[in-house]
């Protein structure tokens, strides 16, 4: 199965935001990552701004949907009133859900969805209303999809930051089969499994073999990265050959 490479923008967003000046542009350069094989864009945008505005999220959204509508458009973030007017205008194909606090830097754990059921519900409701798919942002845990797909999700995406942070092969090996067991009962579910954060260049193969039903990677930070030594050109044709290998 083919895994869709959606390129995260935040990190170019949050570069621009240092300077009160339009460059590095978020539009130019996500437009150069769809030109060169890139499946999508993700964005998160936050209320304070600090790195996409709310303005980009309509720019990005004509983009593609004028220029690359085959490709798909995932907007991340809380669920809070706000943020679903924001994506009941921009209508992507899919959101993302996640537990973020306004004052987190970036995202660090998955749903409690058992907690947080009512919550999850009654926004994946209002969002489906629009023909959005939902995806909720969990961690690696095979309990948790069963209550996902009770919530109404489409998919999953699994939080990956442990895995990519794992540095020892015991702890590798145990994060790898603690997403395939998740992945798998994400299937079972009937739900999707998407994955993202501290995933690179080296651990995506893996991965990828672990979880060889994945749809979707969402990659920012360590793409960007090494977009600064390799052109972003060459960094995402590199990711997309990273999914194609098999660790």
């Amino acid at each position: 199965m083919k895994t869709s490479l959606s390129v995260n923008v935040n990190a170019i967003a949050f570069l621009r935001n240092r300077r009160n000046l339009p460059w590095p542009s978020v539009e130019g350069l996500a437009k150069l990552a769809l030109e060169n094989g890139a499946d999508g864009i993700t964005i998160h945008p936050r209320p304070d701004e600090r790195h996409i505005r709310r303005n980009d999220v309509f720019i990005l959204e004509q983009l593609l949907r004028l220029e690359f509508p085959d490709r798909e458009y995932n907007i991340e973030g809380y669920p809070s009133d706000d943020f679903l007017d924001i994506v009941c205008r921009a209508k992507p194909d899919q959101v993302t859900f996640v537990p973020d606090s306004p004052d987190q830097s970036t995202s660090d754990h998955g749903w409690d969805v058992a907690r947080n059921i009512d919550l999850l519900r009654a926004a994946t409701d209002r969002v489906k209303r629009q023909g959005i798919r939902v995806s909720f942002f969990i961690d690696e845990d095979p309990g948790i999809p069963d209550l996902c797909k009770a919530a109404g999700a489409d998919r999953i995406e699994i939080y990956t930051a442990p895995y990519g942070g794992a540095f020892t092969q015991d702890k590798i090996r145990l994060h790898l089969e603690n997403l395939e067991n998740t992945g798998q009962a994400a299937t079972r579910a009937g739900l999707g499994v998407n994955a993202g954060h501290d995933l690179t260049l080296q651990n995506l193969p893996a991965l990828k073999n672990a979880i060889p039903q994945l749809a979707e990677v969402s990659i920012g930070h360590a793409l960007i990265s090494d977009a600064l030594a390799l052109s972003l050109p060459a960094a995402v044709k590199a990711y997309e050959e990273a999914l194609r290998s098999r660790g």
